[in-house]
């Protein structure tokens, strides 16, 4: 009985043992499973961090696509932006709260005549506030006189926010013409290379091909950015121009106004 009690409880142990060996087995499986699977997302999110930045991948095109026309594309480029950043600040300098101006220009010719009004219009910035200057100062003349110094002034004013600005637009259409005289040249830099070696191998043309496609991506890209500051500069100087209009309309409502 005792033989069979220490039999059952050997055969137990040895039982419990298999078990356990088993449960580390498997654990030490996983462990090493899981350990593999981190060892690989971790050599593949280094090889992800191999990956070039957008900023390091743009360098890098820019230098395959040659320094001769990527270099002239990249002028295009740097100034057409610093004329658009000048135009940009300009505009916005020159814009003028228009109402305002003209309620303290009527209020100062009711309490102090043209004189007063010149002082306001002296004292604001704004090719509006330049065009009541020259339409007040020709007031004591006659209305005529003032009109025609509002007309003329203001195409002085529309011609100072407009200058400068055809340069951009010539940036825009000279920066893809670039690119695409760079993908001529590359067609035919690969052309010789096939002539050269008498036999159309991928690897002789895709050099060239490259290059090509490279010049046309850069040129589109530059014109699509100074295009869109170009149409924002329009528009900014076509409202300018509508509230220079405006006031110049009102301008003379408060001269006939005052003339009574």
């Amino acid at each position: 009985m005792k033989r069979l009690f220490s039999i059952l409880a050997i055969a137990g142990i040895m039982a419990f043992g298999t078990v356990s060996a088993n449960n580390y087995a498997a654990t030490a499986s996983m462990a090493t499973t899981t350990v593999a699977t981190v060892t690989q997302d971790e050599t593949t999110a280094n090889a992800a961090g191999q990956d070039l930045g957008f900023h390091q991948e743009l360098k890098k095109r820019f230098i395959e696509g040659g320094a001769g026309f990527m270099g002239v594309v990249l002028l295009c480029l740097i100034l057409g932006l610093a004329i658009a950043i000048e135009r940009i600040i300009f505009l916005n300098l020159s814009t003028t709260n228009t109402k305002k101006l003209v309620q303290n220009v009527e209020d100062a010719l009711q309490s102090g005549g043209i004189e007063a009004a010149k002082e306001v219009c002296r004292n604001t910035k704004g090719p509006v506030a330049s065009i009541y200057y020259q339409g007040l100062d020709r007031a004591d003349e006659d209305l005529d006189a003032a009109e025609k110094a509002v007309v003329a002034y203001g195409g002085v004013q529309m011609g100072q926010l407009e200058k400068n600005v055809s340069w951009i637009s010539l940036f825009i259409a000279l920066a893809p013409m670039l690119g695409f005289m760079g993908t001529v040249i590359g067609m035919i830099q690969a052309f010789d290379k096939i002539e050269a070696a008498g036999d159309m191998q991928p690897s002789l043309v895709a050099g060239g091909i490259k290059v090509a496609l490279l010049t046309t991506v850069f040129g589109l890209i530059v014109a699509i950015i100074l295009q869109v500051f170009y149409n924002y500069i329009i528009a900014k100087i076509d409202s300018i121009v509508n509230d220079m209009e405006d006031a110049s309309i009102t301008l003379m409502d408060l001269l006939v106004r005052y003339k009574k």
